[in-house]
């Protein structure tokens, strides 16, 4: 197993040597072994080789990123993203994450067989044969308290550079968007209104709309498979969990993330009818947080020693500061766990690596389907 996991893995641009290569042995062996021995070897090169092109197809994929935070890999680059601690588990320096190292894009490009695409910040000094990255911490599918673009200027930005042919239409029908987006847009509703949830349907059901129009361009374009993800817990929050020192979370919240995933869920199924055919896959972020936390907090109460999941990595040392804060002499007014990698929560609304790698295993099934759908 490990030698077919090599060989897959080391000689994707070398499978026609490879092919040719076994078959000559396969040949000479022949001569010397029984019939079934030597039909079987065949099955198993013919395995092997198919296994190895169908990973150098997925190499050509390109990824293309919108959203906020929870995928944006190095957009904000005035932001605490680029600041101590973050980043301190992967690459080992700040790198433009919110977290301390891979986030939700890192998995999926990895799940891609790809490196993670170019921020477009960047667009104009590094290589763009992975994607583009336009998300941006901060922002909503709407403008919120951060004077950063919404998911609408994104897509302005994306479309800008299909018509200066920076991308052939082959390689729109071979890529893979990433769309994540709406957390930002419910903490800016809520601020506004002082926390009440009055017209909290109203909100949600323009948010929809919005995200359908946003769905739709992005498709438009020539990308026929798109995963979008579902509103995480935000009740579960750390920023909220602090109330019951970080205890439960908050259900009239997650009420609200819920009631955005189904109906968000539903505009997808629609518009895959509408299309004829599974664009559309969402990856559910909600369930995939509670089924992970719930995990941990199982672990947790058979090893009391364990970190509490709910409670973030990083934390200001009070309520003035937060993860990264430094004072007027640059010393740290934050404080970190023993052990980042068994966090959930890195630090007040996101999260750590290892939370990300949990929540990406739960997803992985739904990846799957995305790769595999033939359109």
């Amino acid at each position: 197993m490990q030698l077919y996991i090599f060989m897959v893995l080391s000689l994707q641009s070398k499978h026609l040597y490879f092919a040719m290569s076994v078959a000559a042995n396969i040949s000479s062996m022949a001569k010397q072994i029984p019939s079934v021995t030597t039909l079987l070897l065949l099955f198993f090169f013919f395995f092997i080789l198919r296994e190895v092109e169908g990973a150098e197809a997925l190499g050509e994929v390109k990824l293309f990123v919108f959203g906020d935070s929870y995928v944006d890999t190095g957009n904000l680059v005035n932001s605490i993203s680029y600041k101590p601690p973050s980043g301190i588990t992967f690459p080992g320096t700040p790198a433009g994450r919110f977290s301390d190292g891979c986030v939700l894009t890192d998995y999926i490009a990895s799940f891609l067989n790809i490196k993670s695409p170019t921020p477009y910040v960047f667009r104009n000094s590094s290589n763009l044969q992975y994607g583009i990255n336009f998300a941006h911490g901060g922002t909503g599918i709407f403008n919120t308290l951060d004077n950063e673009p919404n998911m609408t200027v994104q897509i302005d930005w994306f479309e800008k550079l299909i018509q200066q042919k920076i991308y052939t239409k082959a390689d729109l029908e071979s890529s893979v968007a990433l769309v994540n987006s709406a957390g930002n847009d419910y903490a800016t509703f809520l601020q506004r209104k002082q926390g009440s949830m009055q017209d909290i349907p109203v909100f949600t059901a323009s948010l929809i709309q919005q995200m359908s129009i946003n769905l739709r361009r992005i498709h438009s374009v020539g990308i026929n498979k798109i995963a979008v993800g579902l509103l995480e817990p935000i009740g579960c929050m750390p920023l909220l969990t602090a109330a019951s020192s970080y205890n439960k979370c908050l259900e009239p919240f997650n009420f609200i993330s819920q009631n955005h995933s189904q109906m968000l869920l539903q505009i997808a199924q629609e518009l895959n009818k509408e299309l004829g055919k599974p664009v559309f896959v969402t990856l559910d972020l909600y369930n995939s947080f509670l089924s992970v936390l719930a995990t941990m907090q199982k672990r947790r109460s058979d090893d009391p020693t364990l970190m509490n999941p709910l409670q973030p990595c990083c934390e200001g040392v009070s309520t003035e500061y937060y993860c990264g804060s430094v004072d007027e002499k640059g010393e740290k007014k934050y404080g970190l766990c023993e052990k980042p990698e068994f966090s959930f929560f890195w630090e007040g609304a996101h999260l750590s690596q290892n939370g990300w790698y949990g929540v990406y295993t739960i997803l992985y099934s739904s990846l799957r389907s995305l790769i595999e759908t033939k359109l």
